[in-house]
């Protein structure tokens, strides 16, 4: 998996990898995490060291039950970085995140806004992480303000649904709308993938589990 930002599991068993990023608000992980433990799904969670340090006890939930990987530790642009920069990124954030939650977020490595060339990623591999990308971005970030709602992102993940699918989703806020929605979604977006023969997986499906 060198030089590879992953955007699929690479299997052909119907199975669903529900991703999370959480890189600045922690309004909808109470939700979120009530939604899969209510449904007896599984979620893996991209954790920036800043949201470990503003949101320690929300950090903490989430390490608690479900795998956490790193999402860098201010999110910036890695490609506009220099090397030496997206390494001392990667290790801050994993210092904080282990130190926070006592779990290492190696091997699952996300980059912020989805920004990467083969540069990075190969930093990134030197770091002992594996990249990964996603599937489907629900867009729910945008908001409703930004013309989303529940419907349209259930749609996207339905529409889009194959072997393997990663979905991408966010635990904070819209800035100025406030909207959760894919937090509001996800009861729903479980019930339709699971109506069409799916059933879910951490990342770990597709290499393994930590060292």
């Amino acid at each position: 998996m060198l030089g590879r930002d992953l955007t699929a599991l690479g299997t052909e068993r119907k199975v669903v990898a529900l991703t999370f990023d959480a890189g600045s608000g922690n309004e909808a992980v109470a939700s979120i995490l009530r939604t899969l433990a209510a449904e007896g799904v599984p979620g893996s969670f991209f954790l920036t060291g800043q949201f470990v340090d503003d949101f320690p006890a929300s950090a903490r939930a989430i390490a608690g039950r479900y795998p956490v990987g790193n999402h860098t530790y201010t999110h910036p642009d890695l490609t506009t970085l220099t090397s030496s920069s997206v390494r001392a990124e990667i290790r801050k954030a994993a210092a904080r995140i282990t130190a926070v939650t006592g779990q290492d977020p190696r091997p699952w490595f996300r980059f912020p806004f989805g920004a990467v060339d083969a540069r990075t990623i190969s930093v990134v591999n030197a770091e002992c992480y594996v990249p990964f990308r996603w599937t489907v971005d629900t867009l729910g970030w945008k908001g409703t303000s930004g013309g989303q709602s529940v419907a349209s992102v259930v749609s996207r993940v339905v529409s889009a649904a194959r072997p393997g699918e990663i979905v991408l989703m966010h635990v904070g806020a819209h800035p100025t709308d406030h909207s959760t929605l894919d937090a509001d979604a996800l009861p729903r977006m479980i019930r339709e993938l699971r109506a069409r023969g799916y059933s879910f997986v951490t990342l770990s499906a597709v290499i393994g589990p930590a060292p």
